[in-house]
């Protein structure tokens, strides 16, 4: 089993140090948000919120999932630690996909968090880097989308390649 107790680390500073960032610019937004809304439209301050929220809650399970895994592996239990690195490979859900929720302007905090979390584009692979490339290019949130029917063709266009059949 891989043991690079440095990439290890390298990672670890690089998920904490978005897990801070991500959660200063929470609750910043928690703190200006005036009412209630439930205004659920993308890029609304609700969806804003909740796109942090996960983002937030992501990096978390991921940070704990990381101490797991060096404290099963230094503990010698091979079965539990290789659960907890098969795991760890698996991008966070919400990361960049609660980047799709936030409106626009992004703010600073956000902005260098998920360039920071590019640099892990080897360590989950699957184009995590592309994604996060994508959610910030975007000029505004894309998601939920005021269309259901088209966001639906979309995603499937995309999974097809391009190919411009419907469901």
């Amino acid at each position: 089993m891989d043991h690079d107790l440095e990439e290890l680390k390298r990672v670890g500073g690089i998920l904490n140090e978005a897990f801070v960032l991500l959660r200063r610019e929470k609750e910043r937004l928690e703190e200006r948000r005036s009412g209630r809304s439930h205004d659920s439209s993308a890029g609304s301050p609700r969806q804003t919120l909740i796109g942090l929220g996960g983002m937030v809650d992501d990096l978390r399970k991921r940070m704990d999932g990381l101490a797991q895994y060096v404290g099963f592996m230094t503990l010698g239990l091979e079965n539990q630690a290789a659960r907890e690195r098969a795991l760890l490979r698996h991008a966070p859900l919400s990361v960049p996909s609660g980047v799709d929720r936030m409106a626009r302007p992004l703010g600073e905090d956000t902005v260098r968090a998920m360039q920071l979390l590019r640099e892990l584009d080897t360590f989950f692979g699957d184009g995590f880097a592309d994604r996060i490339d994508r959610a910030l290019a975007a000029p505004e949130a894309t998601y939920p989308p005021a269309d259901w029917d088209a966001y639906a063709k979309e995603l499937w266009r995309e999974a097809n390649g391009g190919a411009d059949v419907t469901p």
